[in-house]
């Protein structure tokens, strides 16, 4: 590889870097709150509980999804990019809550609109970013007895493509950093959206017994 080749490689890889790395620290404590909010990995999880976070992350993924099916109508091409139409998921909670016995969410959060394609790779690193946990998350559902023979699907739905799925959203982060995108709206998307899921999810573990 030629020396100039070798430099453009590197400053690509960097960018890459970097537009990941300001997501991920600067959505930390964000992050961190929806984890403990949900307590998906408690032990003593219930199945009562767990219908009552499933019906919340179900209404509150029909909202953001309802957002980003608008901003593909206006940007048909950077939505095809990024596979949207197979990254959907609140189906999926839907059929999940089926499972267990439960109806489908009513209630859904007003989430700001996904005004470009910034904001949507914002949203979407929240909601892709759930898939990679999702699979330790079920490991951890097929293990608890009260949960024996229920199948919960929606948080690990690409099943062994997870982490193909994964890397190709990074390779469209990269790619719209590199054409001119802003990584701080793509941030500040990120954080109201974390935000937003940890607030919405709260009264699921606030209003259930353990």
């Amino acid at each position: 590889m030629a020396a100039g080749e070798n430099a453009t490689g590197q400053r690509a890889r960097s960018g890459e870097d970097d537009v990941l790395r300001l997501l991920r620290s600067g959505t930390a404590d964000e992050h961190e709150d929806v984890e403990r909010t949900l307590d998906l990995l408690d032990p003593g999880l219930t199945p009562a509980r767990l219908v009552a976070v499933l019906e919340r992350m179900h209404g509150f993924w029909r909202s953001a999804e309802a957002g980003l099916d608008a901003w593909a109508q206006q940007h048909p091409a950077d939505a095809d990019r990024l596979s949207w139409a197979r990254r959907r998921r609140a189906d999926l909670f839907a059929a999940d809550l089926a499972a267990l016995g439960a109806p489908a969410a009513a209630a859904t959060p007003d989430l700001p609109p996904v005004t470009g394609t910034d904001e949507a790779l914002g949203r979407l690193y929240v909601l892709e970013g759930s898939t990679l946990g999702g699979t330790f998350i079920d490991r951890h559902l097929a293990a608890l007895p009260a949960l024996a023979g229920v199948r919960i699907g929606a948080f690990s739905p690409y099943g062994e493509r997870t982490g193909a799925m994964w890397a190709d959203f990074r390779r469209a982060t990269r790619e719209r950093v590199a054409a001119g995108g802003s990584p701080q709206a793509m941030l500040a998307a990120a954080r109201t959206t974390f935000a937003a899921l940890a607030g919405w999810c709260r009264p699921a573990t606030t209003e259930v017994p353990a």
